[in-house]
């Protein structure tokens, strides 16, 4: 095996343990566990389950403990179906909201109804909620509500910028949803947010101020993924979390990775986390935030000598590209020249997901069920 196979092989191993650490499944049934959780679920006359986000099957699945009497699940369309009992599963769209989102949301709302105050409803929310899930405010069509967004997202607004602003636009984020009942909500989060606010989450459906709500954030990114990545790569090799979150416009955030990444020494690996955030135009190619990223750590990496990066997301869609991410190195940029392959070009198309396949660079693996934001990796070969 060469030297970047080598590099390629360990990147990907670092990557699915970061999964391992982010596993919805088991961080919900951990957390069910909890004496306050089992007590209001014993004590309710009916237990509902309500799950949305890129992890609600996942995080379904870790609540079968839970013998619930009727649920609602709304997962992306393209996801993998699934089957629960006494539970309808919906699609609707993902990343920008349509008239299945529309549909989801009325779903929801008229199922939240239905509780009284003597039920509880267990909600499971994961990021992709915002998009799944939506209802504009009264007087406002969705047509606005996604222009206002895209508007804000093209200004490379973070991702807590945007859920505040579809927070604003909307009649079931903020709370809103939990609102429209009297029973009791127990909500628990897989955040892929900064800071970690439950509030913020899927922009908080069900996250509102009342006594007895009891609201839980089961898994995280730095607490969870990277502390599982870090803990894998100790293994032989030096490891160390980057205190500053990926952040800003993708393509830069790249390069000022790959800079960071020249003072590794040999056998040691620096893990972040985060999301950047990339300015597209209305016509554009394939690719996302990931492998934008790696673009502009490839750039910056060019003609040096025994480091690869990894750029990928958790939920293993990369914006609008089939791929996680993709793998780069030193001879990233030379190789794709022999392929006539211009990254200033991928990048003006925003097409990146072209030129890394070309490459064979892309990390594809399909959704993952979680969904946490954003990795990065560099790692410079032992000696």
């Amino acid at each position: 095996m060469n030297r970047e196979a080598s590099l390629k092989v360990s990147l990907g191993f670092l990557y699915r343990a970061a999964l391992s650490g982010v596993d919805p499944q088991a961080a919900v049934e951990r957390s069910l566990q909890d004496p306050a959780i089992r007590g209001a679920v014993a004590r309710a006359r009916r237990v509902g389950v309500f799950a949305a986000g890129k992890a609600a099957a996942a995080m379904l699945a870790g609540a079968r403990s839970i013998d619930w009497d009727t649920g609602l699940a709304v997962l992306p369309r393209g996801y993998p179906a699934a089957r629960f009992p006494r539970t309808r599963v919906l699609f609707a769209s993902h990343p920008d909201p349509d008239r299945s989102s529309l549909l989801a949301a009325g779903n929801a709302l008229a199922f939240f109804a239905r509780f009284g105050p003597q039920d509880l409803i267990v909600c499971l929310i994961s990021g992709g909620t915002s998009s799944l899930v939506a209802k504009p405010k009264p007087g406002l069509s969705l047509a606005d509500k996604r222009a206002s967004v895209r508007r804000l997202a093209s200004s490379g607004a973070s991702i807590i910028r945007l859920n505040r602003l579809r927070t604003r636009l909307s009649s079931i984020k903020g709370g809103r949803l939990g609102r429209v009942t009297p029973a009791r909500l127990v909500t628990l989060v897989l955040s892929d947010v900064p800071g970690d606010e439950p509030a913020l989450v899927g922009s908080g459906p069900t996250v509102r101020a009342r006594r007895g709500d009891i609201t839980r954030v089961v898994a995280t990114n730095r607490s969870g993924a990277l502390a599982a990545a870090v803990q894998a790569a100790r293994r032989g090799l030096s490891a160390r979390l980057v205190r500053r979150r990926l952040s800003g416009e993708a393509f830069d955030a790249g390069r000022r990775f790959a800079r960071s990444a020249a003072k590794l020494s040999p056998g040691q690996v620096w893990i972040a986390g985060g999301e950047t955030t990339v300015d597209l135009p209305p016509r554009h190619g394939r690719g996302g935030r990931n492998l934008e990223f790696a673009l502009g750590a490839a750039v910056e990496l060019q003609g040096s000598r025994d480091i690869a990066i990894l750029a990928a997301g958790s939920d293993g869609i990369d914006g609008s590209s089939r791929a996680a991410g993709a793998f780069v190195d030193g001879t990233t940029i030379d190789r794709a020249g022999l392929l006539d392959l211009d990254p200033a070009r991928a990048l003006a198309r925003h097409d990146s997901e072209s030129f890394f396949d070309r490459l064979g660079d892309l990390l594809v693996t399909g959704p993952t069920g979680t969904n946490v934001g954003d990795w990065a990796w560099a790692m410079r070969k032992p000696r």
